[in-house]
Order: structure tokens, then sequence, then C-alpha cells
């Protein structure tokens, strides 16, 4: 714990005033956008989803964040109800059979992520960073990946290097080369590599990359 203090000063010594306000105005102008475009697209992508499986609108599940602090994340829902039983933590698979016809929709689209404006709102997320994961993940892989707690140094992001450069993460050897594009975005945090993730991010989600 000590020595995860140590680094997250050595980071915050830095980044600079100027940067570090920019992104702050950076994620609460995109959550304030991003809010209003998913108030616009709610009619729709509810009855969508109700229509195509039953179940709740939203998806909430506990995710770890900014030093290890734990939140609900919010998400539309994309797969059937009761997908997995209760304590289990599955790997994303590619054509997950638990994707609903819409849930796939929306993942091409990447606008199951979009509730996740909110949590940008509340402090929990920021725009760019390491994706948050699951409390079972993180301690399975800080077994086998040392440095991958330094990911916790950082507010986790709903878009960032490791997602721009990488597929999601479905096996320990995935998560394994995310994490040094993780380690190399925080270890290289600038404006500039701020609006290259971006404009990447955009190009991925015109492109239909999502799954």
């Amino acid at each position: 714990m000590q020595h995860d203090v140590e680094q997250e000063m050595m980071l915050s010594s830095r980044l600079s005033p100027l940067y570090l306000a920019i992104r702050f105005m950076l994620d609460f102008s995109f959550a304030l956008c991003g809010s209003f475009i998913l108030l616009c697209l709610l009619p729709l992508l509810s009855l969508l989803i109700l229509l195509d499986s039953p179940g709740p609108i939203f998806y909430r599940q506990e995710r770890v964040g900014y030093r290890g602090a734990k939140f609900r994340l919010l998400k539309f829902r994309s797969m059937y109800v009761d997908a997995e039983l209760p304590g289990e933590a599955l790997w994303a698979a590619p054509h997950d059979a638990r994707v609903t016809r819409v849930g796939r929709l929306l993942r091409s689209l990447h606008l199951d992520e979009l509730p996740q404006v909110f949590n940008i709102l509340l402090g929990q997320m920021s725009l760019i960073g390491p994706r948050p994961e699951r409390e079972p993940f993180v301690l399975e892989l800080e077994k086998l990946l040392p440095a991958y707690r330094a990911r916790l140094l950082v507010k986790p992001g709903l878009t960032g290097w490791a997602q721009v450069n990488n597929r999601y993460a479905r096996t320990v050897e995935d998560s394994r080369i995310k994490l040094q594009y993780d380690l190399y975005y925080i270890a290289h945090q600038s404006l500039k590599l701020d609006m290259i993730i971006l404009a990447k991010t955009v190009l991925e989600v015109i492109s239909l990359h999502g799954t």
C-alpha cells in the first residue's frame, strides 16, 4: 500500500495543474453532452431492449476503481437475465450466446456503455483511463500479473489506450497485453495522448468494431 501511495505521488507531481484542469473540464463536458444524448435515445433504446428480451433496461455491476474503491458501473443491458450464476464471473467470449440480438447492436455501436456518463458525473470514472474490472478478475490477475494493481493509480475510463489498441480481454494473456498498454498510458499521460485516444475511439465507433 505504501508503494502505491509513493507511485501515485510521483505520478501526480509529473502532471501539470493545467493538464489536470483540462482533464476535469473534458470529463465534465463530455458527461453533460453524453447525458443529453442518453436522454434523447432512452425511449427508443428502452423499447428495443424490452421487446427483445424480458428484464431491466439498465445493468449495474460492481467494479474496482480508483485506489481500489468499488462502485456500481451502469450499462444498457445487452445480455439475457441470469447470464451468470450468483458469484460466478465469466470471461467474455466471441459470439457470446449470452448476448441478445439488440445487445449485439448496442455493442457494435458501443451504445451499451453510454450510461456510464453518470459514473463520470459522479466522479467514479473519467473519460479516458484503464477500463474498470470486476473484483474476482482483479484478484486473480494481481496474483498472475504483479504490476496489475498499478492500473488503480488513475481513475478508470470509458475509453483508453488499451481499448483502442487491443480487443476485449478474454484470457489472462489478453489481460497481460492490455496491461502493457495501460501502464504505458499511466507513464506517458498527456493531453496529446488523450487526443489520440479520443480520435481512435471515434474511428472505432464508426467502424462498428464493438463486440
